[in-house]
């Protein structure tokens, strides 16, 4: 299989057609292989548009939904990010292609050794991988804020506890809904401290592990 060929289709006839159209954002999921972060059964997979599957029945999200979000955050090679589901690792090199630095946090720790070692083997190393549970361990107001925000996993209805985080003209992505029923929204945090919330478009994600699920969620 020709993986070149299938990164530059997915760019092609996935990603650019979900009006993901910021360059710096196509050259970078058009530089970085995903096929190197993909668990080795499915290498063929890498490029398809599909949620590929990870251990403890996780997954990664569409390569559409991964450049939408990307895309929102409007990264810059200043920012400093946070990375809420580490996951395949995929995004965080993403994320930090993008931006000065990355902190990344995930509950599994097979998931965090796996992706150190796949992010040493493409000499990203501006990146810190720490075992959190995101709404235990970053609930407390006195955490570091951040300039960008990418929440990685869904959760039913919207509560602030990670647009807290958030830097003045900071920006968090976050999936919201339930079932059926999910919407990507972007939340900005303005100079004067006000937190303008928008939704951009429906789409479906895996919760955040722990978040219980319910049938209807508020925005």
């Amino acid at each position: 299989m020709n993986l070149e060929q299938a990164r530059f289709n997915m760019i092609e006839q996935q990603i650019r057609p979900w009006s993901v159209l910021d360059q710096t954002v196509l050259q970078t999921m058009g530089s970085i292989p995903r096929d190197a972060f993909v668990p080795d059964s499915l290498v063929s997979m890498a490029y398809a548009d599909i949620e590929t599957p990870l251990a403890h029945g996780e997954s990664m999200m569409f390569p559409r939904v991964e450049g939408r979000m990307l895309q929102e955050l409007e990264l810059t090679i200043e920012d400093e990010c946070l990375e809420i589901g580490t996951g395949s690792g995929y995004v965080t090199a993403c994320l930090a292609t993008m931006s000065k630095h990355v902190d990344s946090i995930d509950i599994y720790e097979d998931f965090l050794g796996a992706a150190t070692e796949k992010l040493a083997q493409h000499n990203i190393s501006n990146v810190l991988l720490q075992q959190k549970d995101a709404l235990k361990d970053l609930s407390n107001p006195r955490n570091k804020q951040y300039d960008a925000i990418a929440v990685t996993g869904s959760i039913p209805e919207y509560i602030p506890v990670f647009e807290q985080l958030l830097k003045p003209n900071g920006r968090l992505f976050i999936v919201v809904g339930s079932g059926q029923t999910m919407h990507a929204i972007k939340v900005h945090r303005d100079s004067n401290n006000n937190f303008v919330r928008t939704s951009i478009f429906e789409t479906k994600l895996k919760s955040l592990v722990g978040v219980e699920q319910k049938s209807a969620f508020s925005f």
